[in-house]
């Protein structure tokens, strides 16, 4: 066969990378422009000839297929790793996302939990944060040490690929399932967490809410003519903690920033409601002025009236049944004049409308009204029940000892013998009693002395009875 410079080239762009080691590029001869191989003497042409067909039918004899054979082990193993390594990828991807779903919740805990157990949650994520770290790194070591796209990786650097990218992926399956079981174990305190912030949002709007509700209230009685002074400084202090509500839980943390919307809820809602109460509260003190005053009046006539009263005692009684008394007409003109002073207070604080120091002035009115009442009701009540024993003590005598048997017929009820707790305490009643009336013996019997005395034994009495009955309820 006669062979032409064209023919071998045009063999080989029939066969392109015939005898060519796997992942070489197949050589080209350079063309001239276009119009066929480089022009050649003819003589070495025909020279040439016969080695090139010689070499490419070499190109298909077994040294030839033996090469092909190790190039398509060498693409199986390829293969492989780069499935580990999309594998390592995919397992990569999915623990970073889970760690940072993970620290949403975390910082939601730690943002609204301040305790033992919220403080141990964040101290057990940044330790797997660190495990995390240690298999990520040892993941990218492993992608940077395998390029899996370059020419010429033979079996075994595939081989050792697949390896490595397969641990690291083992590695980063078993970090994402421990991270897994601690979310889990976040779950109640998550909960909590997040009803603590869903709490947040409203517990400040309702605090502001009440602070406008309390300065409006305080424009309506200033409306009114009320100055309010005390409320409107109640109502300034509470500046600072609109503030802090307004800077947010970010900057104060969830917890304290719930506890200052409740405190200033409250504190609003309370000069609220003094803000409202303060036209009824005016007039609820100008009608005490008016009646404590007319008290006063009528209790300076009743004073007066205790010197007859004590005349008469001194005339008909001991001295030990009205020395107690002798006093009662000085000391209630004198807490008449205090109470008329403190009147005069109450009326100025009124006017200046310091409600508070209004409201205890007359407080301290009505004090000392009730015990000069008291003491002037005393001189009166004692003269009535001296002549009323004194003229019958028989009566109050009967009386007594129906209360002492009426409890001694109680302790003895469905027993033998009485309790000693019950029945020392009547024993006693019933000689004290005994000498009660003894003591009436004589020219001037000391009535007043018989009196308590007989009431104490009634009381005696009354509490054994109680006793018993309070046992047996019991029992």
């Amino acid at each position: 066969m006669t062979a032409t410079p064209g023919q071998p080239e045009e063999r080989r762009e029939r066969r392109p990378g015939a005898g060519a080691a796997p992942g070489v590029r197949p050589h080209r001869r350079r063309t001239t422009g276009g119009l066929g191989p480089a022009l050649l003497p003819l003589s070495l042409a025909v020279a040439l000839a016969p080695v090139l067909v010689a070499a490419t039918a070499g190109s298909f004899s077994g040294g030839g297929t033996r090469r092909w054979f190790g190039g398509g082990r060498s693409e199986s193993q390829r293969a492989e790793a780069q499935a580990a390594k999309d594998a390592a990828a995919t397992a990569f991807y999915e623990l970073d996302t889970a760690q940072r779903d993970l620290r949403i919740s975390i910082e939601t805990i730690s943002a609204v939990d301040s305790s033992p157990a919220g403080r141990k949650a964040v101290a057990d994520f940044e330790r797997l944060g660190r495990r995390i770290d240690e298999v990520s790194l040892a993941y990218i070591t492993a992608v940077d040490a395998h390029d899996l796209d370059r020419d010429g990786l033979d079996a075994a650097a595939a081989s050792r690929a697949r390896a490595d990218l397969s641990r690291a992926k083992d590695e980063l399956q078993q970090v994402k399932r421990d991270l897994d079981r601690f979310a889990q174990s976040l779950g109640p305190q998550l909960g909590r967490a997040e009803t603590q912030l869903a709490q947040l949002a409203p517990a400040v709007e309702r605090a502001r809410q009440a602070l406008r509700a309390a300065g409006e209230a305080l424009e309506a009685a200033r409306g009114n003519g009320l100055r309010a002074d005390d409320l409107a400084a109640r109502l300034a202090a509470l500046s600072p903690a609109l503030t802090a509500l307004n800077e947010g839980a970010g900057r104060h943390g969830v917890q304290e920033t719930l506890r200052r919307a409740d405190e200033t809820l409250r504190e609003a809602e309370a000069v609220r409601t003094a803000a409202e109460r303060l036209p009824e509260q005016a007039a609820e003190i100008d009608r005490r002025l008016v009646s404590l005053r007319t008290r006063a009046q009528a209790l300076t006539t009743r004073a007066g009236k205790v010197d007859p009263v004590l005349s008469e005692l001194r005339r008909r009684y001991s001295a030990a049944c009205w020395q107690d008394l002798q006093r009662v007409p000085e000391e209630a003109a004198r807490a008449v004049r205090q109470a008329e002073e403190k009147l005069t207070e109450a009326k100025k604080a009124r006017d200046e409308q310091r409600w508070a120091d209004a409201t205890s002035r007359l407080a301290t009115v009505r004090s000392l009204l009730n015990t000069t009442d008291e003491a002037v009701s005393a001189a009166d009540d004692r003269l009535r029940r001296l002549d009323a024993v004194s003229f019958d003590p028989q009566q109050e005598i009967e009386r007594t000892r129906f209360a002492v048997r009426d409890a001694q017929r109680l302790a003895m009820a469905g027993r033998a013998t009485p309790d000693p707790r019950h029945a020392r305490p009547l024993d006693e009643a019933v000689a004290r009693l005994e000498r009660a009336e003894a003591g009436l013996e004589g020219r001037h019997p000391d009535w007043w002395h018989f009196l308590t005395e007989t009431e104490a034994v009634r009381e005696t009495a009354a509490e054994v009875v109680q006793d018993i009955r309070g046992t047996r309820s019991n029992g």
